[in-house]
């Protein structure tokens, strides 16, 4: 029986989002870019920088060989159908919010845990064991006579212990030793900060099943609703949410996190500390911050679910969902009773039009701004745009010209005949660079060809949008003597 029952167990986990990730045929491919996108750095991210970093990514693991046929965008929306992203759309966002479910988050680090050298018997974990245990037996025995005798015994190891530092004796772990007690505290520590996923996770599970028994109850005062009308915060008094609570008040106790910041600093000083790896490091250094973080995010949560379950019911929208949940028993009521009379597929004589939508993401849209499309309607002619010599060298300073190209055109030109002027070779040879080209003639005439006094050109290139322009310029001439200055 405990076999089947186990093969029913492991039968409904294996469509869980978990399992599937661990099974798909290209898991690889996905945990790597998962963890690399939404793990390793940025917890969130917006739908646009997220499709624009997986979409770099994908280019460099096609130049590398790997199989990636399919679009950023197209991969995003799998993950979220396979229930490995979740979408949010934070309040004040201008986007959608992308970051990885609790499933991903725990088949990422299982995939982990399967490449990480840890000896599995390990002292420090045996002495953290033993710890947690005697202090557990110590914190619910009732009985004064066997807690003062462990009070007693305990003092006798202080004041031993206290002989021995007078004397100066002092006993010290080796570094061994303390580094492996510091893996298995970063290890636990890292743990705990990934429970802020699940806690979060069961907060709004909460909201969703107090909902469903506030509409479910068809009394006119439940007991939920009585307690909701009394002012009582019934996410924060379950379960989940005094443990939560108690959790919060130790992270945010001055004192507490005060010795943990010391305790850390005193670690991270200490020399085997430097066998520690940057990851490690880092994390321990910023441990206070992370817990402060996470669990800030958890608390905001929890009372952003208080207030809108309270609003449901003050402003008694359950009503309405209540009248709709009645409706749609009945029907079903109805519905069962004609089932031994109609047969599934039987005509009804009647043709229900069934309305359809397509839905896409609001982050698709591109509002318009209606005075982009006002037009003044008058012309008005004018001569083309005036560079002057002493606003070419600051454009130049500011552009990237292509002036290797410029100098090969300017000596074949002058190869055919004894002076051209910058519209000659504009004439001869389009002006790929733009405006660029223009300033860029302008510049080489300046420095290797002749100048007219107080006489200027007019000159025209077609963009890179196909569009034609004019500017007037100095009047400036490439002279064949100086064709070689141009090499």
């Amino acid at each position: 029986m405990k076999t089947r029952a186990r093969i029913a167990t492991w039968q409904r986990l294996r469509q869980q989002p978990t399992w599937k990730l661990l099974a798909a045929d290209n898991a690889p491919l996905i945990g790597a870019l998962l963890q690399a996108l939404l793990l390793d750095g940025e917890r969130q991210l917006p739908a646009s920088l997220l499709h624009e970093r997986l979409a770099r990514e994908l280019d460099e693991l096609r130049t590398h060989g790997h199989a990636a046929p399919r679009a950023a965008q197209a991969y995003v929306a799998e993950w979220l159908a396979a229930g490995w992203l979740e979408r949010r759309f934070p309040a004040g966002a201008s986007e959608e919010q992308y970051e990885l479910t609790a499933p991903a988050i725990a088949a990422l680090r299982f995939l982990g845990s399967l490449d990480a050298s840890r000896s599995v018997a390990t002292e420090s974990r045996l002495a953290l064991v033993i710890q947690q245990l005697v202090q557990l037996a110590r914190q619910t025995d009732a009985d004064p006579h066997s807690r003062l005798g462990e009070l007693l015994a305990e003092r006798e190891r202080i004041d031993a212990q206290i002989a021995a530092v007078s004397e100066g004796r002092v006993d010290v772990l080796d570094d061994t030793r303390a580094l492996e007690r510091a893996r298995e505290v970063i290890a636990l520590a890292d743990e705990l900060a990934e429970d802020f996923r699940h806690v979060r996770d069961d907060f709004q599970q909460l909201d969703r099943e107090f909902r469903e028994r506030i509409i479910d109850d068809e009394r006119q005062r439940g007991e939920m609703l009585e307690a909701l009308f009394a002012g009582v915060d019934v996410i924060a008094e379950s379960e989940s949410g005094r443990s939560f609570d108690a959790f919060w008040r130790l992270l945010t106790d001055a004192e507490q996190s005060g010795q943990l910041e010391a305790a850390v600093d005193a670690v991270t000083s200490r020399p085997f500390a430097r066998a520690l790896d940057r990851r490690e490091r880092s994390f321990l250094l910023h441990l206070t911050r992370t817990l402060l973080d996470r669990g800030g995010h958890v608390h905001d949560v929890l009372q952003h679910f208080a207030r809108s379950l309270k609003g449901f019911v003050q402003s008694r929208a359950y009503l309405e969902q209540r009248r709709l949940h009645q409706l749609l028993k009945q029907a079903q009521a109805e519905a069962l009773k004609l089932r031994d009379r109609v047969r599934s597929n039987q005509g009804i004589d009647y043709t229900l039009t069934l309305s359809s939508a397509r839905l896409h993401s609001l982050s698709r849209w591109r509002l318009n701004d209606p005075r982009t499309g006002q037009v003044d309607g008058s012309i008005v002619r004018a001569d083309g745009a005036a560079i002057s010599l002493d606003s070419v060298g600051e454009l130049v300073a500011q552009s990237e010209i292509d002036f290797r190209s410029l100098k090969q055109r300017v000596r074949a030109l002058l190869a055919e005949r004894a002076q051209c002027s910058v519209g000659a070779v504009l004439e001869h040879y389009p002006a790929e660079q733009g405006l660029g080209s223009v300033v860029g003639y302008v510049a080489l005439g300046s420095r290797h060809g002749m100048l007219v006094a107080d006489r200027h050109e007019s000159v025209s290139w077609r963009g890179e949008d196909g569009r034609e322009r004019r500017a007037r310029i100095p009047l400036l001439y490439f002279l064949k003597e100086k064709r070689d200055e141009l090499v």
